[in-house]
């Protein structure tokens, strides 16, 4: 899949932001509305008005990259409306993207080592 890579961090901004913002645009509001810096990998995730469309915008070390996904049927799965930003695994992210309940998907647990008969 072209995009993000798995162990990205993850953030949504929780208010919509006008959807006619391109990259540059978006990178500044990363800046000015949340203090953060758009050029260090972080993927920031930006809903529209309208819950049908995302934008992701994130730094993939060569340049500025933008993905935007409109849902044909249904609506994403958004965290309630308020200031800030809200962080998700990648797993999460991949489910909203899908228009799925991102909050049912679950960080993986590590499994432990198997332990040698004795």
């Amino acid at each position: 899949m072209i995009g993000p890579g798995t162990d990205a961090r993850i953030l949504i901004a929780t208010r919509p932001v006008d959807f006619r913002k391109g990259p540059d645009s978006l990178a500044a509001l990363v800046k000015a509305e949340y203090g953060a810096n758009p050029f260090s990998g972080v993927v920031y995730v930006f809903r529209a008005k309208r819950s049908d469309r995302v934008k992701l915008v994130w730094w993939d070390g060569t340049g500025l990259c933008l993905m935007a996904k409109r849902l044909e049927q249904g609506s994403f799965r958004w965290p309630g409306i308020r200031d800030g930003v809200m962080r998700l695994t990648a797993a999460q992210l991949g489910a909203l993207l899908e228009g799925l309940d991102w909050r049912r998907v679950h960080g993986g647990r590590r499994a432990q080592a198997p332990q040698l008969a004795g």
